[in-house]
């Protein structure tokens, strides 16, 4: 089977060193294998799906694993149990695309829980969720459907990308096929889009700056764009062979790696 999909499981707090690493990895058989690095070894097998993997990660504490699959099916297992205690059938029929967990304050919002979590589907579709684990609670906070012209037939449409933002409390930023060319930013407080940055063309990777308000973004001709927010001047590069697939900062943010089709670039920020 191929591999679609990974995640680095959290450090528990003050617990460092290879034991504690541990990687998911979702399958094209609809199954999740959690491996140790150190023993360089699988340790569990999990079958939640009954459709191909397309994205995987892990809550903020490293509880329970998060996957999504290509029929549109999000799945809550514990990699202690083995076992999956919820499946999320919101987005069913539409591939997921993104799924990513984030800290907050308990009563953010106006609901009880630990973390948010958000689920994004080709259909642009963004789910936002609160949860509690230990207390089974997930509920739905906000649901966003954004626009968009008729799909052109026959063209691949660039991929619904959504992650919450590091430097704006309560933020998500969004890129996609839509009306126009652009990055939006969502406030989950004011539950509208507060902001818009004007892009070249559709993005076709995404990440956001751990750090400082500065955002990476691929696009299908080979180039890839630092954009300072909220405001600034973009700085363009080329260096890669096709469209640039993946972005990533660092945990630190003074790295970035960014991947097309036979090419992985690991790019360094200076002042970063």
């Amino acid at each position: 089977q191929s591999c679609q999909c990974l995640a680095w499981k959290p450090h528990p707090i003050g617990v460092w060193g290879d034991e504690s690493q541990h990687v998911v990895a979702g399958y094209s058989d609809g199954t999740i294998r959690v491996f140790s690095i150190s023993r360089t070894e699988m340790e569990l097998k999990m079958h939640p799906h009954s459709a191909a993997l397309t994205a995987i990660t892990y809550s903020m504490d490293g509880e329970m694993i998060l996957s999504g699959g290509k029929d549109g099916l999000v799945a809550v297992s514990s990699p202690c149990t083995g076992m999956t205690i919820r499946v999320l059938t919101d987005h069913k029929g539409s591939s997921i695309t993104t799924l990513q967990c984030t800290r907050k304050q308990y009563h953010d919002f106006g609901v009880e829980g630990a973390e948010l979590w958000l689920a994004t589907s080709s259909d642009r579709r963004v789910s936002i969720w609160a949860s509690d684990w230990l207390k089974d609670k997930c509920e739905l906070l906000d649901w966003l459907s954004f626009p968009a012209p008729a799909d052109p037939e026959g063209l691949d449409l660039p991929p619904s990308l959504a992650v919450f933002c590091p430097w704006e409390h309560g933020a998500l930023v969004y890129v996609g096929f839509g009306i126009k060319e652009e990055v939006l930013f969502y406030s989950l407080r004011k539950k509208q889009v507060v902001r818009k940055v004007s892009l070249p063309a559709f993005a076709t990777s995404l990440s956001l700056s751990p750090v400082m308000p500065f955002m990476a973004l691929g696009f299908g001709a080979r180039l890839l764009r630092l954009q300072p927010c909220p405001a600034g001047a973009p700085q363009d590069y080329a260096g890669h062979d096709d469209a640039v697939q993946l972005c990533r900062f660092s945990p630190s943010g003074g790295l970035l790696v960014t991947a097309s089709h036979s090419a992985l670039l690991v790019w360094e920020l200076r002042g970063a």
